[in-house]
């Protein structure tokens, strides 16, 4: 697990090793889906504090070098060929952080279908779902029942 002090201490130090220190700013945000986020409009990186909790520091290491990569390339780039030309230059290694273990981990809502599929949400279910694993159509034969846990 990563201390949050020591992420933002790593991600001040990319910031001003390659980008404009002065203009670009970084902070925690509350994220459960994604590790990170560039915003280009407000020239801010952003990491999820809670999955930043629960990453090892090699792996938070590599959402924030993805971050600062997005951020030299531009809001155009993508994760296209400058980008990864980028990201590379910069010690990415290109694996995926954000793996569906863990984000399902932190959804507080849970739905079973009768055949016992299971699925996640982090907003409260408003309408009646049914399995779209079990049926492409909707179906009371598959309906999911939903459940609030604690995360």
């Amino acid at each position: 697990m990563a201390e949050l002090v020591r992420v933002r201490r790593w991600a001040e130090a990319l910031i001003a090793m390659h980008l404009d220190a002065d203009a670009w700013t970084f902070g925690f945000d509350n994220a459960k889906t994604r590790g990170g986020q560039c915003n280009h409009s407000t020239k801010r990186i952003t990491v999820s504090r809670y999955l930043a909790a629960r990453f090892d520091d090699d792996e938070i290491h590599q959402v924030l070098l993805h971050e600062v990569a997005h951020a030299l390339a531009g809001p155009a780039a993508g994760h296209g060929q400058l980008w990864r030309a980028i990201a590379r230059d910069l010690g990415y290694v290109g694996e995926r952080t954000l793996d569906k273990p863990v984000a399902q981990d932190l959804a507080p809502w849970v739905g079973r279908c009768p055949r016992g599929h299971v699925h996640y949400r982090y907003r409260k279910p408003t309408r009646v779902m049914s399995c779209a694993t079990c049926s492409r159509r909707f179906s009371r034969e598959f309906l999911i029942a939903w459940e609030r846990r604690r995360v």
